[in-house]
């Protein structure tokens, strides 16, 4: 039984680590390398293994830097499952397609500068095709359901409380009889942040993978980051500026409306517009509003009381192109928050372009910024980037609002690994660059007395030594087809989305009023209510014993 690092090692983004017996092979993750040029590149490269021989992946969420390479696996040949939570299904239905869609254009791009020289063109990393085909190999289980995947392999799906839908992954996995546990931390959240739950306490492991993005850094609460993010907002509007937010389309950008819709409510910041200029983004808020039940208490008891965080009198989707381009033609203040939140891709970079060399503008950036990145650059404090062809000065206000970030610091770091019991034999460092690896090591050993390990990309650990004797018949495939347990977990899924859906309905239906529109709307409706009551009692008949 082996553990091999494919990805995230000594790097913050292109997660991928192999668990391999000689019955089966898992990946937890299977993430896109983001950053500068030469990390980007790493996408390009064969993978070290057989897609093919991929029996399962274990996905802990969906940002790209840990699911986007999974339709390239897919192109390459895997046919097994990606086992992940119900939103993160959700939201890669949404992004998995977007990526690919970038792929493609950027692909276009390439092509045509490899024409204009004489050369061959290239293949896409991948489609949107492959994107929306290897969805079809996404199964979502249920957080806190133990899963047999094989005899030798169990795992369970705890929440990390990084964005909705994440994941701390249990995996259970017996050798010559021995059984042994590992935990893979996923991207760890913050604790009290809005909307997520808080991250879960795992009280036993043998070996933990623990990600360090913050390793080295100690986060604002989320008071204080609010405060500084009012007064920015203020200071801004005085001077006539607007305030830029490169966001992540995912996680970040919901939260940043939570918080503006609060501020909005308390009257505690002018009421200018505020657009969300990604089309991504926006989708994304849909799923957040379509997964409610994964809501932590406080953004529950919001919604009880009729208050949709994602929907304030002053908040405008910006869907078009055409509809993005006037927001550069104004020169009034407003809030743009636009993917992506390195600043590298999308309609941010625009909106930079128009913006960043004016000194009323305020660029806030409210979340990781890989090396190599437009974001690392203009926050490591570059006076001239280039951007879409252009120099372009940095002549507006930069701010780094780190309490907003869905990454654990190294004391919320230090408070998870706190709380394991049993004695634990082996800590991976992973997730993060040198400076974070290196200082969360030193306070590990310090306090735990742990030799932790920061493994480099391609490094090997045996989790038991020996070799078990296996024909080579019983090897591969044999748990690539839908067991039982698959069969159930999508019945519950089923259930459970049947059961959300008539929620979001009722909802909906309580709140017509008697107007001659919502009377056409009720003339509709009533006979399809009496269908559906038909198909049910159907459907109980089916249920009902031989």
């Amino acid at each position: 039984m082996r553990l091999t690092f494919w990805g995230g090692a000594r790097t913050v983004t292109g997660s991928a680590f192999l668990l391999e017996s000689e019955r089966y092979k898992v990946l937890v993750d299977c993430g896109m390398f983001q950053g500068g040029k030469a990390m980007r590149k790493m996408n390009e490269l064969d993978f070290p293994f057989p897609p093919q021989e991929i029996d399962y992946v274990l996905l802990t969420h969906a940002h790209i830097d840990h699911s986007g390479l999974i339709p390239k696996l897919y192109k390459q040949g895997f046919k097994g499952r990606v086992l992940c939570t119900k939103p993160t299904l959700n939201l890669c239905q949404i992004m998995l397609p977007d990526s690919g869609h970038i792929q493609e254009m950027e692909n276009e791009w390439v092509n045509r500068k490899r024409a204009r020289s004489g050369l061959s063109p290239l293949e896409p990393l991948y489609t949107v095709e492959d994107a929306q085909n290897c969805l079809k190999l996404f199964l979502p289980i249920e957080f806190g359901r133990v899963i047999e995947v094989t005899p030798e392999l169990s795992v369970r799906f705890s929440v990390a409380g990084h964005i909705l839908g994440s994941a701390i992954v249990e995996v259970w996995v017996k050798v010559n009889g021995v059984r042994k546990k590992l935990v893979f931390s996923g991207d760890l959240g913050n604790k009290n942040r809005p909307i997520v739950r808080d991250p879960q306490y795992i009280e036993e492991a043998d070996w933990i993978i623990l990600e360090s993005t913050y390793g080295n850094r100690f986060h604002e609460t989320t008071e204080e980051t609010y405060e500084e993010l009012k007064e920015v907002i203020i200071k801004t509007v005085k001077r006539k500026g607007k305030i830029i937010i490169p966001s992540f389309a995912v996680g970040r950008t919901q939260e940043i409306l939570y918080a503006l819709n609060e501020m909005v409510n308390k009257k505690e910041i002018p009421l200018i517009p505020v657009y969300l200029d990604s089309p991504l983004a926006i989708s994304a808020t849909k799923v957040f509003e379509r997964n409610q039940q994964f809501f932590d208490e406080e953004a529950t008891a919001l919604l009880l009381e009729g208050d949709n965080p994602f929907e304030f009198s002053n908040l405008f989707f910006t869907l078009t192109a055409e509809e993005s381009k006037k927001l550069n033609e104004s020169e009034d203040p407003c809030i743009i928050i636009s993917a992506s939140g390195m600043a590298d891709a999308g309609r941010i970079k625009h909106h930079l372009k128009h913006n960043l060399w004016k000194e009323t503008t305020s660029v806030i950036f409210v979340g990781y910024q890989a090396q190599g990145s437009l974001g690392r650059r203009i926050l490591d404090g570059e006076k001239r980037v280039r951007i879409l062809g252009e120099e372009v000065s940095v002549n507006a206000e930069i701010y780094s609002m780190e309490g907003l970030s869905a990454h654990a610091d190294q004391n919320g770091l230090m408070e998870w690994l706190a709380h394991f019991k049993s004695p634990v034999e082996k800590i991976f460092l992973v997730h993060g660059e040198e400076e974070g690896i290196e200082n969360l090591k030193r306070r590990v050993k310090e306090e735990l007395k742990i030799e932790a390990v920061a493994p480099e990309r391609g490094d090997s650990f045996e989790i038991l030594e020996g070799k078990q004797e296996i024909s080579v018949a019983s090897r591969k495939g044999q748990y690539v087809q839908l067991p039982d347990w698959q069969l159930a977990e999508i019945f519950f899924q089923s259930l459970s989305d049947l059961e959300s859906e008539y929620v979001a309905f009722r909802e909906k239906l309580l709140n017509l009023t008697l107007s001659r529109e919502d009377r056409k709307k009720l003339s509709v409706i009533i006979p399809k209510l009496e269908e559906l009551k038909e198909k049910i009692k159907q459907y109980q008949q089916v249920c009902q014993p031989d």
